[in-house]
């Protein structure tokens, strides 16, 4: 029997599902839900009295849903969140290197730099030239199609630097219409960055071996460490970041070679390092040698002394269940035209120059020694479990990621001694343009079951019921999260309407964003998300504040992997955690194992 379901990546976009724009009514009051779990009697008091006010008829928070509600009906608006992304992500005033960006690292293999690098990259263009002929099947989860509105901006995709807020060079925009024209990739060593050309004139591949001898005269090349990395701009404050972009464009060539970055499909490092252990390689992968980066570029590959391999994203258009999919296929497919082809020679490579002033050197200089003190004020260690995964909690009659999301908050518990407001990351892909939703995971029966796991005297009972409670209540809202009913963005949204659009007399300071209420639940202690893929080994990315600790899990099957990130300063609390954290899993494990 001949299928009859859609293979054309796009050909689900167009039907998909609308993302639901909840009424003001129901946001208010799930933010109070959500937010009361974390606040004093006195804090939930304000906080209520401001929401009181803020809903109040003919108050300004109708104004701004009205504005928002009518965006949404707009022709040619996808959702109502098309104009809450760019802020949120484009809007970001700090540095994105370790703060945004985000890590995978692939696994293991058995070839060398330049062959792994060579076969990556083959795979690579295999899958973008299967993207411009929209043959990349649809993504679809049990049985439903996922938007792949992203995965346009996999390729030729590049932050741009502002003052006021960035903006993002890509194709399929109205500046460059359709898949991108680019047949080179930017490859980095030691600081030096050569443009390689990886599809020939005629649109085909360049052979594995062909590729694989051009990343080798790129080692040749860049023998000598290059004494002023530009790559090292890339790291800083957004605003500086682009001062410093409008001093290299006037200099002579250097509009030319910004222009060979920014277009190139992707980029790949060969990094001179051979990592001394996992974290070393997961470190090195989210920060590593910044003169060897470009962070604003959508997809950088990199590859280490060894073979070591893994990926840094830029996050503004990319999400990591995007990532992985698009890993997935990259690691796993052979690129069967590239292996066939008869050698013509090494793949072109040519060498991308900028000029620089005294001013620029010592731009670069204190840009590269202030991101170095950075990313050593940052501590990270690793947590695994190899002998449980999703397989064995189901077993358990349990949510994987609610059991791991309850010893995320017991083992907070124990080493911070109370717990604290808590991000998980939710998929909302479902949707047309759908990307994530924000959900808050400490609920009252999350503190009720700390408390009682925490009190000697409950017994077994009172232990598993507390767990199966928060574990109902922790999934209803993941549920709710998923079919658009949280209320985080929605709020954050209309703030961002008032501060957009002066002419609506709204003052985007409203009394409810300094409220305890919100202020207090979006102050992350746990920044939590997970990545499921067989293919990668680790998922990473930086912590979120002063005391926030990143967790990012790869929950798979028969094992955990979690890298934990934060300050230096709060290290040994972090330390703590992966301890407790340990203990928590193997706890609750025996208290839900009904054969014990």
């Amino acid at each position: 029997m001949t299928s009859t379901e859609p293979t054309s990546t796009f050909a689900h976009e167009n039907s998909l599902p609308r993302v639901p724009l909840p009424t003001l009514q129901d946001s208010c009051t799930r933010f109070l839900e959500w937010c009361a779990p974390l606040l004093t009697d006195e804090q939930r008091a304000v906080t209520e009295k401001a929401v009181a006010e803020f809903l109040r008829a003919g108050g300004p928070a109708h104004t701004l849903h009205t504005a928002l509600r009518e965006f949404d009906s707009t022709e040619g608006v996808r959702s109502w969140l098309d104009r809450f992304w760019p802020s949120r992500y484009l809007g970001r005033r700090d540095r994105i290197a370790l703060n945004a960006n985000f890590l995978f690292l692939f696994q293991e293999s058995e070839h060398g730099q330049t062959a792994r690098a060579a076969r990556i990259i083959a795979s690579t263009v295999d899958y973008k030239l299967r993207l411009d002929a929209e043959t990349i099947p649809p993504v679809t989860q049990r049985g439903r199609p996922l938007s792949m509105d992203q995965v346009k901006y996999l390729f030729s995709t590049t932050r741009i630097p502002g003052a006021q807020q960035d903006t993002v060079r890509a194709p399929y925009s109205d500046a460059e219409p359709g898949p991108s024209p680019a047949r080179h990739i930017v490859v980095l060593s030691r600081g030096h960055l050569y443009r390689m050309d990886v599809v020939d004139d005629g649109g085909q591949p360049r052979s594995i071996s062909d590729l694989e001898r051009g990343l080798a005269e790129v080692l040749a090349a860049s023998g000598t460490r290059a004494e002023f990395p530009v790559g090292h701009l890339t790291t800083k404050a957004r605003a500086e970041w682009a001062e410093s972009r409008a001093a290299l464009s006037r200099l002579p060539g250097n509009a030319e070679a910004l222009d060979a970055v920014e277009t190139a499909l992707f980029c790949v490092a060969l990094d001179d390092h051979t990592p001394s252990d996992t974290k070393d390689a997961c470190d090195h992968l989210l920060h590593g040698d910044s003169g060897t980066r470009w962070f604003d570029k959508s997809v950088s590959f990199v590859v280490f002394a060894d073979g070591t391999a893994g990926i840094n994203i830029e996050h503004c258009g990319l999400d990591g269940t995007t990532v992985l999919s698009f890993v997935d296929t990259v690691l796993t497919t052979e690129p069967t035209e590239s292996a066939a082809r008869e050698s013509t020679g090494a793949a072109p490579v040519a060498p991308i120059e900028f000029t620089l002033d005294d001013a620029l050197r010592q731009d670069v200089r204190a840009a590269a020694s202030a991101f170095a003190d950075y990313a050593a004020a940052t501590a990270s260690t690793l947590v695994s479990f190899d002998d449980l995964g999703s397989t064995r909690i189901k077993q358990l009659g349990i949510s994987p990621d609610a059991f791991m999301q309850l010893a995320y908050q017991l083992a907070h518990k124990r080493s911070k001694g109370f717990v604290g407001a808590t991000y998980e990351s939710i998929a909302t892909r479902q949707y047309q343009a759908g990307r994530t939703e924000a959900m808050r995971v400490v609920t009252p029966e999350i503190l009720r079951f700390v408390d009682v796991m925490e009190n000697p005297d409950s017994d077994v009972d009172d232990r598993v019921a507390a767990v199966r409670a928060a574990a109902e209540k922790h999934v209803a809202r993941a549920k709710e999260c998923q079919a658009g009913m949280a209320p985080e963005q929605h709020l954050w949204e209309l703030q961002l309407i008032a501060a957009r659009h002066p002419e609506l007399g709204v003052d985007p300071d409203l009394p409810l964003y300094s409220t305890p209420g919100w202020t207090v639940m979006r102050d992350d202690y746990l920044s939590t998300s997970s990545a499921p893929s067989e293919n990668i080994r680790y998922f990473g990315f930086g912590s979120t504040s002063s005391h926030c600790i990143g967790v990012a899990y790869v929950l798979l099957p028969d094992r955990v992997n979690i890298y934990l990130s934060t300050p230096a300063s709060v290290a040994d609390e972090m330390s703590a955690f992966a301890d407790h954290l340990t203990t928590a899993v193997y706890e609750l494990e025996d208290l839900l194992d009904p054969e014990i």
